[in-house]
Order: C-alpha cells, then structure tokens, then sequence
C-alpha cells in the first residue's frame, strides 16, 4: 500500500492549491479526483463554464454595444447553442491543460477515481473498472466540493427540467426559461439568459435576494432586471413543477398562481459532495447540507489530521476564497508556517450586470454603530461611461466619520469584479478618503469613479480636524 504525506480529495480550485503549495515544501502529494477530468466543479460546471457562457453571449449578442447602436444591433445574427459551446470547450481544454502541466511540474501523483475511507489514515479509490487502490497517509484535505440540491418533488429529465449542472449542456437557445432560486447561481443565469432575449422568470420563495449584499446595491441591480423585462417572483413558494410536454413546463405557486416556460432551472441551493466517502469511518459527520464544519483560521475539522476547504465547509463558496483555504490548510496540516486567512476579501457576482463587494455592508455598519458617510458615483458620470456607451452601473463608498477610513466598496455594472480590487487594497491597508481625493486616476476610465463618489462624500463630511 503506498504511503503518502498528504491526500487531497477533489481537484477544484482549494484541493490544486493545497496540492501544489504541500509539493512545494518537499512532501509527496496524491491527489483523488472522481471526474473525467482534473478541475473540480470549477473547471467543467461552475466557476469556469459560467463565466465563459457570459462572456461569450456578450460578445456574440453585441450586447455592450446596445448603448449605441439600439437594442435590435446583433454581432451574430441567430445564434445556436453550437454556438455557446465552441469557446466553452476550448477554454476549459486550455484549463485541463495547465493545470495538469501544474501537476507534473510540482511532481504531484493524480489518480482518477472515487475516494472513501476504510479507516482515519487509509482511503480506498475505486477505478472506472470497479477496481480498487488502497492509500495510506498521514494528513488529508477534503476538498469534494458540492454538486447541486436536487429535491424529490422536481421532475428532472436532464432536457427541460434541469439542475445548474445540466443547463450546460442544452442543445439549443429556449425562448422562455423560469429559473427557481435568486441565489448567486440562479440571478447569473436569469440574467445571462435575459442577454440572449430569452423571456426569463426568476421565482424566490423569500421576499429579497442576495442578502449579504448592500442593499442599496441589490435595489440598484433589481431595476435593472425589471427593466429589462425579467419578471421576478418573489415571496413566491413553488407548490408544484409539471412537465405538460417537450419544452412546456408549468411551475405551481402558492395562491395559484402559475409559470409557463419551456426551460426550468432548479438553482435553489447546493449540497456537500461528501455521501461516498465513508466519513463514519473516519469519526467526521456533516450537516444537513452535507457540509463538514472546521476550524475557520486553519480549516481542521474535529479530527485533528483531518482538513477541509473550498465549498465543502459552505459560505463563502468562492473560488478565490477556496483556493486560499486550501493553501492555509496545506500549510496547517503540514506544520508549515501559514498566514491568517483575510478578514476582508471580494465577492463577485458574474451576473448581467457585474456585482462585486468588498467590506462592510452600510447595515452591517448601522448595526455597529458606527458613524458613516457614503459617496455613490453612476458611470455615465465618467467619460469611459459616455465612450462605453454605459447608462447604468454604480460605484459605492462607505467611510467613518471618526476615522475617514474606508469602510465598505460595493459595485454594480461594466467590469466591476475587476475595479473592486482598488478598494480592496485602499481597505485592506486602512486607507482614507484622502487617498481617493487626492490622487489622480487614469483618464479616462471607469476607475476614475472612485474619485468621483469620494468627492460626494467629501462634500457631506465634517471637516478634517488639525
């Protein structure tokens, strides 16, 4: 039976970084990855799928363009699901490649299997021909990811009626989608779909949506998807989901009322990938989620040579969060020096359009008590806005009033997931609003945006004592 220092379980985003950084200081790493093909749900039905859909139906709708050229202009007139695949496969053979190229150049051992322990310091790995490969090792790092909540009462058939895995693969584009659950998941697609002038219903049983977002934010970005004709149910608990006939599917809520579409995707919620490991045998239970609980600085879990990161432990569920859980638990479980995992860190949200927040809510702020004052700028305040043809999309800044510190970035629309990482570092290192004011920001670009909502709330602030 081999031997090995550390056995990560799952190839997604956390289990390659704890992978890689364990190589890294010398150990000999075997990692258990159950799919086709290296990645995790990251690669080949999350985080990398998603995204490259988004984009490509930006491009080929010529939807940035709108702003300009009206609502009818197309760069591609009718558009195939061929269509969205092509540059979907490509990048995610690109992804497979470097990171088996990571692999073999760190020296890790990869074997493609289904992992469950036999014991607290052994994992049994079933083959596709039902073989079996016994493992031993001192420390493990779960990383198994979550696979989508699939619940008894909905009828999937993988053609019409789908989880946020199966959408990935539909044959071609529906003219009407009803998509259950406003989580991160369901608003990406809701709005992608809008994108590509699919008529799209998003049905929520609570009465808002994206909870720990700010909610001036959240308000911003639901006009937005009213305005563009997306009809959204909240308050609105499913009774009953019928298939009536090939792409004629009917959603049942309470007080009757009822959804026609052709496409449903269920996107209420995900589960822990963890039944098949056999975690009895190894003394760990998990929630009713399927989610093991660890330690939140060193990603242990109740037993000791045991870790577990990325979505397996639940929120955040990011892939940059995941990627540096994973490392952290590399570190921690090999006894290498390992940093604090970051208080405050960014949330992307891949929707249409962007969202992207770093920091304190201002109800989090409230809740405090803290003395604050925002400064908000709109894009097609910038000139880049005017140039990009931007009508929409804000910028949001919360400061103290004690301090001038920056207490929370939040921003909506063009390219946001990329300029929060300027209020994440002026955060990060406990920057003022000075810094905002008094430097010069690239002309023109939507960057320029920050200084612009600085200077509004400059403007309401008491003045800087001497």
């Amino acid at each position: 039976m081999e031997h090995y220092d550390l056995i990560v379980i799952g190839s997604g985003p956390a289990g390659r970084r704890a992978a890689i950084q364990a190589a890294k200081f010398g150990r000999n790493v075997l990692v258990v990855e159950r799919g086709r093909r290296v990645g995790g749900v990251s690669v080949h039905t999350g985080t990398i799928p998603s995204k490259t859909l988004r984009e490509t139906v930006l491009n080929l709708t010529g939807w940035r363009e709108r702003g300009f050229y009206g609502r009818s202009y197309r760069v591609k007139d009718d558009l195939t699901a061929a269509d969205l695949m092509a540059r979907l496969h490509i990048t995610l053979d690109h992804e497979v490649e470097v990171l088996e190229h990571q692999f073999a150049r760190n020296k890790v051992d990869t074997i493609r299997g289904e992992a469950r322990f036999a014991d607290t310091h052994t994992i049994e790995v079933e083959g596709e021909a039902g073989e079996t490969h016994r493992f031993k090792a001192d420390k493990f790092v779960i990383t198994v990811g979550t696979k989508p909540f699939r619940p008894d009462y909905v009828p999937f058939d993988g053609e019409y009626v789908l989880d946020s895995d199966e959408i990935l693969e539909l044959t071609e584009i529906p003219r009407s989608v009803a998509v259950i659950g406003a989580g991160v998941i369901g608003v990406e697609y809701a709005s992608i779909f809008s994108a590509l002038d699919v008529h799209v219903t998003l049905v929520e049983p609570r009465d808002t949506m994206l909870d720990f977002l700010d909610k001036e934010l959240v308000a911003d970005f639901t006009h937005q998807l009213r305005d563009r004709g997306i009809a959204l149910r909240f308050g609105a608990k499913v009774q009953k989901i019928e298939k009536l006939g090939p792409a004629d599917c009917e959603i049942t809520l309470e007080g009757g009322r009822c959804v026609r579409s052709n496409v449903i995707l269920f996107a209420a919620g995900r589960m822990g990938a963890t039944p098949s490991l056999n975690l009895q045998n190894c003394g760990l239970g998990v929630d009713h989620r399927g989610r093991l609980k660890v330690d939140p600085m060193t990603f242990q879990t109740e037993v000791p040579h045991i870790f577990a990161a990325g979505d397996v432990i639940g929120f955040p569920s990011l892939a940059s969060t995941s990627m540096e859980q994973g490392r952290i638990a590399a570190c921690q479980a090999l006894g290498e020096k390992a940093y604090d995992p970051p208080e405050y860190f960014p949330y992307g949200i891949y929707a249409v359009p962007e969202i992207s927040t770093v920091g304190m809510t201002e109800e989090e702020i409230k809740e405090r008590g803290i003395p604050y004052e925002c400064g908000v700028a709109r894009f097609r305040e910038t000139s880049r806005g005017h140039i990009m043809g931007l009508d929409t999309g804000m910028l949001k800044m919360i400061f103290s009033l004690k301090t001038r510190r920056l207490l929370g970035c939040h921003i909506v629309g063009e390219g946001a997931t990329e300029l929060v990482h300027i209020g994440q570092a002026v955060l990060n290192l406990k920057g003022t609003l000075e810094y905002f004011v008094e430097n010069t920001f690239n002309y023109p670009t939507l960057a320029e945006a920050y200084k612009i909502a600085a200077l509004d709330a400059w403007n309401r602030m008491p003045p800087l004592s001497e």
